[in-house]
């Protein structure tokens, strides 16, 4: 059973977006925790789940596109798989710098893109990737469930090749729905995401998902449910 949230991630009207940018990455000392303007970005017991969708990313080999990096997680796990390329969006200066001392490490070719993701992905080409892993913060209350299906709908269909793969996830509102309104994450999965790809252009028949048990900590601000999910959407 999830365990009741009492503080919300967003106030009422927040917009964080104008101060994301030049905001202190705060990683704590054990580098389990990174928080932003007092936002849990992300904590390192989201392992296994940030390991499952870069094993879907780079699932097609090729050239990947990630957008957020945040603490690594996944961009380790893809460098670790059978890919060519790997192209890393984010925003925030200091997360971008802990990137750069990172892809000197790798050993796959890394591309590591500045910006916004809004401002960033329009200059990208067309079927250019065999895999996106979209993890991104939400910025505004207002865009709290929603931003991901702005950068699925207008980007995600364009910028795969044929066959290539899309996973993704919002924890910070997934977290929220199964708190109270779900308690069933394949429903809340159906109920609130289906729609939104099928209306960018992807088949239903191409919508898989896999999910798995997790126990997240009891101190999480964002996150109390006991299992996670992992999407797999595939371009004709």
């Amino acid at each position: 059973m999830s365990v009741e949230i009492k503080t919300p991630i967003f106030s009422q009207g927040e917009d964080c977006k104008t101060d994301w940018r030049l905001a202190n990455a705060d990683y704590d000392d054990t580098d389990a925790h990174l928080q932003i303007l007092g936002k849990p970005v992300m904590e390192r017991w989201e392992t296994p789940y940030m390991h499952s969708l870069a094993v879907a990313a780079a699932s097609k080999g090729g050239r990947v596109l990630e957008i957020g990096f945040g603490m690594a997680i996944a961009a380790t796990k893809i460098e670790s798989l059978n890919i060519d390329e790997h192209w890393i969006i984010e925003c925030n200066e200091g997360v971008f710098k802990r990137l750069e001392e990172w892809a000197k490490e790798q050993p796959h070719k890394i591309v590591p893109l500045k910006g916004l993701w809004e401002d960033v992905v329009s200059t990208l080409p067309d079927s250019h990737f065999d895999g996106i892993l979209y993890d991104t913060y939400p910025l505004s209350e207002e865009t709290w469930h929603v931003h991901q299906f702005a950068f699925i709908k207008e980007h995600a269909l364009r910028l795969l090749k044929p066959g290539g793969v899309l996973t993704y996830c919002n924890l910070t509102s997934w977290g929220e729905l199964l708190k109270g309104k779900y308690d069933d994450i394949e429903k809340m999965f159906q109920e609130t995401q289906v729609f939104h790809l099928v209306d960018a252009g992807f088949k239903e028949k191409n919508i898989k998902t896999t999910v798995m048990d997790i126990t997240p900590p009891k101190d999480c601000r964002y996150y109390s449910f006991h299992k996670m999910i992992t999407p797999l959407v595939t371009k004709d």
